[in-house]
């Protein structure tokens, strides 16, 4: 079945089964490894992707579920200026080790940030609760959201 939706901020059409989980289609047909594959019951957030503005753990969508919809990966999040403040923030304040949650990590903050570029400490844990990392202890992965969020407050000034 051919689906059709925006990858990227690029049209696409992917001839696939419907019912492959999006995560297997973004790798193994797309070629995309950036989104890592975890736990696969949607708990550790390694997966995950934007959709339509909304974080979700790509191991539980089925490809037949993005029809018609914008798909944002890691690899489009350098695209975007949030995405590349978001990197350089965890680059600059050591969220970033093993790397595996990171990713995932980088999503949720984005959809985070795209929609509220003034969240509060609170709100900013909640929107990372989905996202598991064994390395960091958190506090550098919230610290660089925190500086993110002043860095864009910055911009949106000038």
């Amino acid at each position: 079945m051919k689906i059709d939706f925006t990858l990227n901020n690029k049209h696409i059409t992917l001839d696939t089964e419907p019912t492959k989980r999006l995560v297997d289609a973004i790798r193994d047909d797309l070629s995309l490894t950036g989104t890592k594959i975890g736990c696969e019951v949607g708990e550790c957030g390694a997966c995950t992707v934007v959709i339509d503005g909304e974080a979700v753990t790509s191991c539980l969508v089925l490809v037949g579920q993005v029809q018609g919809k914008n798909v944002l990966t890691i690899e489009g999040l350098s695209e975007l200026e949030i995405g590349r403040i978001l990197q350089k923030c965890f680059v600059e304040n050591g969220a970033v080790q093993c790397g595996f949650c990171t990713p995932g990590m980088l999503m949720s903050a984005y959809a985070l940030l795209n929609k509220n570029q003034n969240p509060s400490k609170e709100e900013i844990k909640e929107a990372m609760s989905g996202n598991l990392c064994r390395c960091t202890g958190y506090v550098p992965i919230l610290n660089s959201i925190e500086k993110a969020k002043d860095e864009l407050k910055t911009l949106s000034k000038k």
